[in-house]
């Protein structure tokens, strides 16, 4: 008898040490990581060689709802960085009246020149949905035929403070007396991206593009017309990776290894561009975890391509 309470004692105790270490994991990823906001910084060397530097602030896939004080806040502290210019790569809002909110955390910073474009959670509600259909290389996406967020009075209002839309068009601006050329696409991972053959602007002093989802489509088709620096989100990271091995899944066609960052993409023959990948300040209000991938914007110091320094 005391043998069989001893076995008996030792198995329930490896059933439980499993079990409580997902349950402490899980605790991490909803309670703190989620909150846990962190600002990326990249050197990337894409202008005329000896140009002043440029900094532009990446934001992407806030996915506010109202109640999120925490994310509120610490986007509005944002405004004191002064960046050059604001790129915001969408899936802004999760909730049917989160546009007031979303305004006040970016506050200062639509005062700042800024571009953007839409992501399918900027049009569409969320819902809940299979996981593991991102794991076996589904989108786990259904969207209805007419978008239900508040989209319009959201475009409306970026364009109110003076950001300039992208969606599937080309734009200028010029900061700091330098002008930069942008194209940019509605969202690819709804397949609402209208790619044109116009090559990059050879009169400005930097053409950039920018995508919600960074499908290859997309990017290919902006490196072979020239585009040295290519701006996108949507793949939160990964939002769950493991440590040592990365993101399980980037939910489009972009390999893993890419899933956020800095990095390149080039098509054969042609010169690479930069690309960088925002891992997102948010998620799903179905899924609010995240591990070993803490939300994040991203500031990028553009400099000339002869000048030292990290990269990131």
């Amino acid at each position: 008898m005391t043998t069989f309470c001893h076995r008996y004692a030792e198995g329930v105790r490896k059933l439980l040490w499993p079990l409580a270490a997902a349950t402490a994991g899980l605790a991490y990823a909803s309670l703190y990581e989620v909150n846990a906001f962190v600002l990326r910084e990249f050197t990337v060397p894409v202008l005329a060689p000896g140009a002043d530097p440029l900094r532009i602030l990446h934001l992407s896939d806030t996915h506010m709802t109202p109640r999120q004080h925490k994310k509120q806040d610490w986007l509005r502290g944002l405004a004191a960085l002064e960046p050059d210019l604001v790129v915001n790569t969408g899936d802004n809002i999760a909730h049917m009246n989160a546009v007031p909110s979303v305004l006040r955390a970016y506050g200062d910073l639509l005062d700042l020149p800024g571009v953007f474009v839409f992501g399918s959670n900027d049009y569409f509600s969320p819902e809940l949905k299979n996981p593991a259909k991102y794991l076996t290389g589904g989108t786990g996406d259904d969207f209805r035929d007419e978008p239900d967020l508040p989209w319009r009075e959201l475009r409306g209002s970026f364009s109110r403070r003076g950001w300039h839309d992208l969606t599937n068009r080309h734009d200028e601006l010029t900061i700091n007396g330098r002008r930069i050329a942008f194209v940019g696409v509605d969202d690819p991972h709804l397949g609402y991206d209208k790619l044109d053959h116009a090559p990059a602007s050879a009169d400005a002093d930097l053409a950039i593009g920018v995508a919600h989802a960074p499908y290859l489509r997309v990017l290919d088709r902006w490196n072979e017309l020239g585009y040295p620096l290519i701006l996108a989100g949507h793949t939160h990271g990964g939002q769950l990776c493991i440590p040592g091995f990365g993101a399980l899944v980037t939910n489009c066609d972009l390999d893993r290894a890419r899933a956020k960052g800095l990095h390149t993409h080039q098509v054969e023959g042609h010169d690479p561009s930069w690309l960088h990948v925002s891992g997102g300040l948010g998620t799903s209000p179905y899924a609010p975890v995240r591990f070993a991938c803490r939300p994040e914007a991203s500031l990028l110091t553009l400099t000339g391509i002869d000048s030292p320094g990290p990269r990131n």
